[in-house]
């Protein structure tokens, strides 16, 4: 169990409709069985005050990020649309940050890189978490692999104590095994499993 409290912050990773919804574009495998364990993260941060952070996949209808346009993923979490929701069963309790607005890949909740030049920017969730004196921050949601991966590593790597709860992700796997890889390169650089 994580302890929560004013210096920790949860940050819960796209948890929307196209990932954890067995309709979605590119539902990630028990995608769905993360929400009841991040609403009952999301109540024992907010009990401990602990501020909640929620990241969401925003991409444009074109984006060289999708397979159509020239990337490796299918269309999904297009602005406006029903699959770029979060989770209709998620609690949402705190700031939501959009990432991919622009056609980037957005994988981390902290940068974005454009998929042409390769250039990065941050998004506002660093600063958010540097204003508030937080500390530590938890990081679950959608998926392993990806997105929970690169949020968890650009904490590790920005200074955050980092902890990633292993009960409330759940990998892509493109290939077999991408998901406990990339468990085992973030315990190498220093990210904690719970």
């Amino acid at each position: 169990m994580v302890d929560y409290g004013p210096d920790v912050a949860l940050i819960v990773v796209d948890v929307q409709n196209d990932f954890a919804d067995p309709k979605g574009s590119l539902h990630v495998e028990g995608g769905e069985d993360v929400v009841p364990v991040a609403n009952r993260e999301i109540d024992r941060a907010r009990a401990a005050g602990s501020l909640v952070f929620y990241t969401q996949d925003w991409h444009p209808a074109s984006t060289p990020h999708f397979q159509k346009d020239g990337g490796i993923w299918p269309v999904h979490c297009v602005a406006g649309s029903w699959g770029a929701e979060l989770h209709p069963k998620l609690k949402v309790q705190g700031e939501v940050i959009r990432k991919g607005i622009g056609g980037e890949d957005g994988y981390s909740g902290f940068t974005v890189r454009d998929v042409r030049s390769g250039d990065e920017r941050a998004t506002e969730l660093g600063s958010r978490l540097r204003d508030t004196g937080v500390r530590h921050v938890v990081v679950l949601g959608l998926a392993t692999d990806y997105c929970v991966g690169a949020t968890a590593r650009d904490a590790t790597e920005a200074g955050w104590d980092t902890t990633v709860l292993k009960e409330a992700i759940r990998a892509v796997d493109l290939h077999p095994g991408d998901g406990d890889r990339m468990l085992s390169d973030l315990v190498a650089t220093g990210v904690h499993l719970n």
